[in-house]
């Protein structure tokens, strides 16, 4: 009998752009502080794509080129590039391609996913059910966000939140480790809570939207706020239930990096400990997509061989879920 293919994340590689825009900055746009950002966010400063002549697809082909470099992985065995982005290059034609040519990936294809804040889980599903399939070996999964394109700097509701980065990890079968399990949710009726209005074939941009800003993100944050801690907690929760342990056995808990006051919230309802819990958003922000990338990323020392982590993330859309799997390589 054969043995059971997982998907196993055995590379990571990060790019973030070198702009810092801090608070102490964004107190001379809009009407906030330093310490109210702190406090209500756990953000200190985040990073900016400053050069007008790059956009997403740039920093994803840098997080990718890091990866493969940091780890010896030829670029040529890559088979798939899955791209998590809500802020492509262009509407149209898609970025993944645009990605693998910048990365030099000549025998990859590549496919944009577009799930908000949840992208990355939602396309590690889709990298390991290639994986698990035997049809790939090599598969990149890939998130940037070009966040400071599509937010409006006199929105102090959100202006204060978002930055720009990239994170990539590799798959590869293993039958040891890898993705083992995940529960996704959508909700539909919370599209308008968090999105931008104008843009798409609802409503194209057009002079009355350009005067209103409808083409940057709004969002109610305390409906947001909310439904992120449920949506995190209860999809943690149901994954620990049906894997048939306790959160004690979790080593990890890697939630996106949208407030700290909702990972606080999260871990708290869970009964993990804040030591167990990654968290980098003081330095990043949100960075919708690449946010627990980032965090693999920078804390990727930490990891051991087999270690139990749970990934879990909420976006716009409604889009939440979380994901089980154990440390590769």
């Amino acid at each position: 009998m054969s043995q059971e293919i997982k998907a196993a994340i055995t590379a990571v590689g990060g790019y973030v752009p070198d702009t810092i825009l801090d608070n102490f900055q964004l107190e001379k746009l809009v009407d906030t502080s330093d310490e109210w950002i702190v406090a209500r966010t756990g953000i200190k400063e985040r990073r900016i794509l400053a050069d007008k002549q790059k956009a997403t697809s740039d920093m994803a082909a840098a997080a990718i080129m890091e990866l493969l470099a940091e780890y010896s992985v030829k670029a040529e065995e890559i088979d798939c590039v899955l791209l998590a982005t809500s802020t492509p290059d262009k509407l149209l034609a898609p970025t993944a391609p645009v990605v693998c040519t910048k990365a030099g990936l000549q025998n990859a294809w590549g496919l944009d996913i577009n799930a908000a804040c949840s992208g990355f889980l939602y396309a590690l599903s889709v990298g390991a059910s290639f994986i698990e399939s035997k049809r790939f070996k090599k598969v990149l999964v890939v998130e940037a966000d070009t966040m400071s394109r599509i937010v409006d700097y006199t929105d102090r509701n959100t202006c204060i939140l978002f930055g720009d980065g990239a994170g990539a990890v590799l798959l590869e079968p293993s039958t040891n480790n890898g993705l083992h399990d995940f529960i996704f949710k959508t909700d539909g009726t919370g599209s308008d809570f968090l999105s931008i209005p104008a843009g798409g074939s609802l409503q194209p941009v057009g002079e009355v939207s350009l005067q209103e800003n409808l083409h940057y993100v709004k969002q109610d944050g305390r409906t947001v706020f909310k439904n992120a801690i449920s949506g995190m907690t209860n999809s943690c929760t149901e994954l620990i239930d049906r894997n048939g342990f306790n959160a004690d056995a979790i080593d990890w808990v890697i939630p996106h990096q949208a407030n700290l006051r909702i990972i606080n919230a999260v871990a708290d309802n869970l009964k993990v400990p804040m030591s167990k819990v990654k968290v980098n958003i003081q330095r990043y922000g949100n960075t919708t997509a690449a946010t627990i990338p980032l965090c693999l990323w920078d804390f990727k020392n930490d990891f051991k061989q087999g270690d139990r982590i749970f990934l879990t993330a909420f976006g716009a859309g409604f889009t939440y879920g979380s994901s089980y799997l154990t440390w590769g390589k």
